[in-house]
Formats: structure tokens, C-alpha cells, sequence
């Protein structure tokens, strides 16, 4: 598995700095933005970071950090595909010759990672079992940390997750 937040999960501790976290979490994020399919993983990571720092003190618990981060960084990218989804519909009905939906090029994170066709296979995947996938099996978050992550209910989680693993062996069955 691919470690992408460093430290315990449960969050830093209350007296670890701003700059302490932004260090140990800062190229973590990145990458799980990159996993998700965000063309612009570094954006997305420093947005999440800046809404943080913003929050940090209303947070009730200190060691929330992490997880607040997780979210963001999902949301985040979540709503830059759908404004990318409809900057390319109205682009595509602007002018008449262009297909209407043009998938989102891969980012230069996920281009490296060493398994190719397992991430191909997974950004061919609805977003909401992409992003269930890959807090479970690259963050190893539970049902019930996907479901607060994500705000949606852990037996959702558990379908999304088994819709996803099966599509993702169908499609490298495919390539096989």
C-alpha cells in the first residue's frame, strides 16, 4: 500500500504546530488528491491547507487536523471535477465540433505511481467508489472514518467499496 498521511491517524497532537503538520501532511495530501484525479493535486493540498488554518481554532478537537484535511482535500476535488465536467459541456455546446465530455488528463503524481493499470482502472471508476477505494485501501481509513470523511452512511461505503473492487477486477481482467 501506498503510505499517503504520515503519523497516527488519530490526528497530531493538540501543541504540534501549523508548520509541523503542513510538513508532515503537505506531500501526503498532494498525493491523495493526485489519487482522486485532480489535475491540480499541489492546488488542491494548499486550499485544503489554507481552510485549515482558517478553522483551526474553531475546531473542537485539536486532534481533527487530519481528518478535516481528508475531507477537504476530497471535497475539493470533488468540486473541481464538476466544474470541470461543466466548463467542458458548455465549452463542447460553444463550439459544436468538440465532444462533449473529455475525461481529465492524468496528473504527473499519478503518471509516476508503479502500477499503471490498476490506476487507469481506478480513474475509470465513478468518482464516489474512486474515492471510497482509495481512503480504504491507500489511507486504510475504516467504514466509519470513509463515511465521516465523506459524509455519506457506512453502508453506502460498503457499496460503493464493492462496486469498485468489482468493476476494478473486470476492467483488469480485461487487460490481462
Amino acid at each position: 500500500m501506498i503510505e499517503i498521511l504520515s503519523g497516527d491517524r488519530a490526528g497530531p497532537a493538540p501543541d504540534v504546530t501549523f508548520d509541523e503538520l503542513f510538513g508532515a501532511d503537505y506531500r501526503p495530501l498532494v498525493r491523495l488528491a493526485g489519487l482522486l484525479g485532480a489535475d491540480d493535486p499541489e492546488d488542491v493540498a494548499q486550499d485544503a491547507f489554507a481552510r485549515y488554518y482558517r478553522k483551526r481554532r474553531r475546531l473542537r478537537d485539536a486532534g481533527a487536523a487530519r481528518a478535516y484535511l481528508r475531507s477537504t482535500v476530497v471535497n475539493l476535488t470533488r468540486n473541481r471535477h464538476r466544474h470541470l465536467r461543466l466548463a467542458r459541456i458548455r465549452l463542447a455546446a460553444h463550439r459544436r465540433d468538440a465532444p462533449a465530455v473529455v475525461e481529465p488528463p492524468e496528473s504527473d503524481v499519478v503518471a509516476r505511481e508503479r502500477n499503471r493499470e490498476l490506476l487507469e482502472a481506478l480513474a475509470a471508476l465513478p468518482d464516489r467508489q474512486r474515492e471510497v477505494l482509495v481512503l480504504r485501501y491507500w489511507l486504510d481509513l475504516s467504514e466509519r472514518e470513509i463515511a465521516e470523511t465523506m459524509r455519506i452512511s457506512a453502508g453506502t461505503v460498503k457499496s460503493h467499496a464493492h462496486r469498485g473492487v468489482a468493476a476494478l477486477q473486470r476492467a483488469l481482467e480485461e487487460k490481462a
